[in-house]
């Protein structure tokens, strides 16, 4: 009995050692998506109220961990059952992103959120009114959003350890669930109390802690308005990059005409993703106005 104990031991502790291995690939692999998954989450809880900023993070983190608690079962199950479904579903996930940046756009160039900029002004002047009613269309938006970038994740994660048994593939997809939701998140809760650091340093004897703390308060609002843009920006290149893969002529017509490129390839490359995601956005959203306007909205 203690012979197979240890056995089944030093078998625990191979498959750990493998499944700590092939998390460290589909981590690297999925650093890029990291990127674009924190700007995006980060320019969400642009513009709220100081004291609702980490009440929203957080609001927003717990529904990202519902989504991954449905994601990962369900994209186990589809590489296991039906494979063939993996590229569709992420393509109608790219899809939406597109449409998403799009519309933001839209919205800001024709001020159509006048009318909620007003009432986040009103908010926070008028302590009675509840600011967690006004700001859950932002919570509702970045759990959208974390949902299909949490997808791209888990399924380029589950793609690099497709030869795999499927117990290991559960464990390295379950982790890197994990360590990206606690990763992005707890980023995002930094970055949106950077104002409050700097402030805090502000208010130390220190002269060194002062002068920390004027840079920090001129650097975060500089930062957040970064972010926004580079939300947008990433919802159209994460977009049109799961487009871009899911039509292979497409995705191998654009290697060819950029491989010559030498060290601009990348550059050309995430450029011919971003077009495809404006392109891609901009058709959507015409074809949700024309399709609103026939129903009389």
């Amino acid at each position: 009995m203690a012979t197979s104990l240890l056995a089944l031991l030093d078998d625990i502790a191979t498959i750990l050692d493998d499944v700590a291995v092939m998390t460290k690939v589909a981590a690297k692999k999925t650093a890029g998506v990291l990127g674009d998954d924190l700007a995006l989450n980060a320019e969400q809880v642009s513009g709220v109220k100081a004291e609702r900023e980490l009440p929203v993070v957080w609001a927003v983190a717990k529904g990202s961990a519902v989504n991954k608690l449905i994601l990962v079962p369900a994209a186990l199950a589809i590489s296991y059952f039906a494979p063939w479904l993996i590229t569709p579903l992420l393509m109608i996930g790219g899809a939406y992103l597109c449409f998403e940046g799009a519309e933001k756009i839209l919205h800001k160039f024709m001020h159509h959120d006048e009318s909620h900029a007003q009432a986040i002004h009103t908010a926070m002047a008028n302590p009675t009114i509840d600011f967690v009613a006004l700001e859950k269309d932002k919570i509702k938006g970045a759990i959208r959003t974390d949902f299909v970038l949490s997808a791209e994740i888990i399924v380029i994660a589950l793609g690099t350890v497709a030869t795999a048994t499927f117990a290991k593939q559960a464990s390295v997809v379950a982790a890197i669930a994990v360590v990206m939701t606690v990763g992005v998140y707890g980023l995002v809760a930094g970055i949106v109390k950077l104002d409050d650091l700097g402030l805090y340093l502000l208010q130390k004897k220190q002269s060194l802690a002062q002068q920390m703390g004027c840079g920090i308060l001129w650097f975060a609002p500089k930062l957040m308005k970064t972010l926004s843009i580079v939300g947008t920006a990433a919802m159209f290149m994460v977009g049109g990059g799961i487009l871009m893969h899911g039509f292979p002529w497409l995705y191998t017509r654009v290697t060819e005409l950029t491989q010559s490129l030498g060290w601009a390839q990348g550059l050309a490359a995430t450029s011919s993703d971003a077009l495809l995601g404006v392109v891609t956005g901009a058709v959507l959203v015409v074809l949700w106005m024309g399709f609103n306007k026939l129903r009389g909205k």
